[in-house]
C-alpha cells in the first residue's frame, strides 16, 4: 500500500507528501469554486492521472511489443457540471503518439490506453471520448 500524507495549509491550499518518494505536490481551489487557481485543483489531479495512466499504460505495452513512443502526449479537457453537485462532467482525452506504429500495435496500444487502472476506477456517468493521433 502507498501512503500519501495531506495537509491542509489554510486559504483552501494543500500540500501532499509521496510517502515513499517523499515528492510533494501542492493544490488549491479553482478560480471559479474560490480559490486563486495558483496550482492543480484536486480535480485537475483527476485529470492529469487520466492522462499519464494512458501514457504509462501504453509505454508497458510498447515496451513489451519493442515500440518506441517516447514523446508521445496526452491532453486532457476536463469539464465540470454547470449545477450542483458540483462534479467532474467529462474528461476529453487526446493523445499523439510520433513516429511510425504499425496498424496492429495501434490496435494494441489504444486497447492498453482504455485499460488503464485510472479509466477503470472513474464513475461511468463521466464522459471519456478519447482520439488518437499517430505519427
Amino acid at each position: 500500500m502507498v501512503k500519501i500524507q495531506v495537509e491542509y495549509q489554510g486559504d483552501l491550499h494543500c500540500e501532499a507528501i509521496h510517502e515513499p518518494s517523499g515528492a510533494l505536490l501542492q493544490t488549491d481551489a479553482p478560480i471559479d469554486n474560490q480559490g486563486r487557481g495558483e496550482s492543480f485543483s484536486p480535480t485537475d489531479l483527476v485529470a492529469t492521472a487520466l492522462g499519464s495512466c494512458m501514457l504509462t499504460i501504453m509505454g508497458i505495452a510498447a515496451r513489451t511489443q519493442n515500440v518506441d513512443i517516447t514523446g508521445a502526449t496526452a491532453t486532457v479537457g476536463k469539464e465540470m457540471t454547470a449545477t450542483a453537485p458540483r462534479r467532474i462532467e467529462r474528461l476529453t482525452v487526446q493523445i499523439h503518439v510520433p513516429g511510425a506504429v504499425s496498424a496492429e500495435n495501434r490496435e494494441k496500444l489504444e486497447r492498453a490506453a482504455r485499460s488503464c487502472p485510472v479509466h477503470k476506477s472513474l464513475h461511468p456517468d463521466i464522459g471519456i471520448p478519447i482520439e488518437f493521433t499517430w505519427g
